[in-house]
């Protein structure tokens, strides 16, 4: 609830504007059989004096009614979907910030519902309550304290009517459970479902799992229906529950004032007015049961955006009051101190005290089998992770006492698995340099041998990218992603097995333009095959998390038996790249 009042301070005059509007309108509600009381009267009298100046009166109330009911919704829109885009900016930027843990340990399937759906939820919640919270206490106490005084010797119907509602619609509530908090767990299952078999769509067909898949999906559906079901059937029940309370009270007000209608003649036009209020507080109990069903989603649905912003994020920094500008450090070395991490809720360690140098301007290249750790320490290296222990140094500091932001200035990683976004290649290339200019793009794509095809496209540099680069190749992805990593100039670049689906030619020219055009960059570059890293100044090997071998490949060839067996299996292969 912190957190919603946080973000409705800003609005303080709509809500308050929206409050007056809704008091105005219950009280025009509470009014108005007050005067269809005397209009009664006066019809029984035979005064139509009376009769039209309190049918005038009515009518005014009326228009009061309606005019107050408009300029609350109104200013409870205002509010509702304000305070709705304010949060879902906010955990956006909040979501935006978060570590890979942090976006792991959700899902990106999870935080997309809870930036969506349940954003959407609390907009309803905050709809409900400038609409409801302050009109129903109103509506309900005044039209009790009102009918009691209409016909006080009727006060057992309105308090019997009241509690027979009441404990009618707790056991329908209690009924519903938890069903609140499974329907969101349900979407967001929904939505992984749909988000992985998309992004998939190709493994998919392949193995010709669409059956399969639909069945998941349906499966899950089905299940979710089912839940919307139940409430549905639950809180309809409510309704004509509440009305045949309703009119029961109604039926036992008409026979007691029919037994006395003789001695009290005035109670035949205090009957009306009586039974508008038992219909007002059947009203008021109903708003409360739905301010009841949306409240107990929205507030899941708050506790679940909650949980998000109350996220620690920034705090890789082991000391905020170092700043280092990224001029000012990797001119020298690069150094790793026994750096270990572990994946949460993995069994074993993904890395195990690992340590190398390197100076300024040289080139690391790390070979190792399939899960050795060579992805983990790019992150690592890049500051995507932080190590369980160990050091990362540069020139002597620690990149965790580095401004995070400078660190990223100063670094570029270029995944295996390009991901590029919709939008024109240039848009993508100004990731990596947003004031880029269309030169230094030019010179990025010639770099990364990408030019071949970007100019052969009649719009260049604004071909459009189409959702998840479904337009490119692999090797295109690849080539792009390299671009943008290259356009900025990095002091440190990664690339973690970034050529792998480049043809021979290209990758050779593209290590030549990192080893002439890049030569003060310093390189850390991962690879599955010797040939990618052959050149580099130094190699390290690893096996299941371990440094196995460190050195050239000269030295790596005569001094580590994993090395050559590597090296052996390739070369029949690809022939000797030396």
């Amino acid at each position: 609830m912190g957190l919603l009042l946080t973000y409705a301070k800003p609005y303080g005059k709509k809500i308050a504007a929206a409050v007056v509007s809704v008091t105005l309108m219950a009280l025009a509600t509470l009014t108005q059989p007050q005067f269809l009381e005397k209009m009664m009267s006066a019809i029984i009298k035979d005064q139509s004096d009376l009769v039209l100046k309190n049918g005038a009166y009515l009518l005014g109330l009326a228009l009061v009614g309606i005019v107050a009911g408009i300029t609350g919704t109104y200013f409870a829109s205002q509010v509702s979907q304000g305070v709705a885009a304010d949060i879902r900016r906010a955990e956006y930027d909040k979501i935006q910030n978060f570590s890979l843990q942090q976006v792991q340990s959700y899902s990106s399937a999870n935080l997309v519902v809870r930036l969506t759906n349940d954003v959407n939820q609390v907009q309803q919640l905050v709809m409900q309550l400038l609409q409801m919270v302050l009109r129903v206490p109103i509506l309900l106490i005044g039209a009790i304290i009102l009918s009691i005084y209409t016909i006080p010797s009727l006060w057992w119907v309105v308090v019997l009517m009241i509690v027979l509602i009441v404990l009618s619609s707790q056991r329908i509530f209690a009924m519903m459970g938890g069903s609140f908090a499974k329907i969101q767990k349900l979407i967001d299952k929904n939505n992984t479902l749909a988000q992985e078999n998309l992004a998939g769509v190709r493994v998919v067909k392949s193995f010709n799992q669409q059956g399969q898949e639909e069945a998941s999906f349906s499966d899950n559906t089905e299940e979710l229906t089912e839940v919307n079901r139940r409430i549905g059937y639950l809180f309809n029940m409510m309704f004509p529950i509440f009305m045949l309370l309703s009119y029961a009270a109604i039926v036992a007000a008409l026979l007691f004032i029919s037994t006395s209608i003789t001695s009290h003649p005035d109670q035949l036009a205090k009957i009306t007015p009586f039974i508008t209020y038992l219909n007002q507080i059947l009203m008021a109990l109903l708003m409360m049961g739905m301010i009841s069903t949306f409240a107990s989603r929205g507030f899941v649905s708050l506790k679940r955006i909650s949980a998000v912003m109350a996220e620690e994020t920034g705090g890789l920094s082991i000391n905020e009051e170092t700043k280092v500008a990224k001029d000012d450090f990797l001119k020298q070395d690069l150094k790793v101190e026994n750096l270990s991490f572990t994946y949460p809720n993995a069994e074993s360690a993904a890395l195990s005290a690992i340590s190398f140098g390197l100076h300024a301007g040289q080139t690391l290249g790390i070979v190792g089998s399939t899960g050795s750790g060579k992805s983990t320490l790019a992150l690592l290296l890049a500051r995507l992770y932080q190590g369980d222990a160990g050091k990362v140094q540069v020139d002597g500091q620690n990149i965790q006492n580095i401004d995070e932001e400078s660190w990223r200035q100063a670094v570029s990683i270029v995944m295996q698995k390009p991901v590029l976004f919709s939008g024109s290649i240039a848009s993508n290339l100004k990731m990596g340099k947003a004031d880029a200019s269309e030169a230094e793009m030019q010179e990025a794509i010639e770099a990364a041998q990408a030019a071949e095809f970007v100019n052969a496209y009649p719009d260049g540099l604004e071909h459009e990218i189409s959702e998840r680069s479904a337009n490119l190749s692999g090797g295109q992805k690849q080539r792009l992603s390299l671009a943008r990593a290259l356009v900025k100039k990095p002091r440190l670049l990664i690339l973690d097995d970034a050529t792998s689906a480049l043809d021979a030619r290209s990758e050779k020219q593209v290590q030549e333009v990192l080893a002439n055009e890049f030569a003060k960059t310093t390189k850390v570059i991962i690879a599955e095959k010797i040939a990618s890293i052959i050149r580099a100044d130094q190699i390290i090997v690893l096996d299941e998390g371990k440094v196995v071998g460190v050195g050239s490949h000269e030295e790596l060839l005569e001094n580590s038996d994993f090395y050559q067996e590597i090296y052996q299996s390739q070369k029949g292969k690809e022939g000797d790249h030396e």
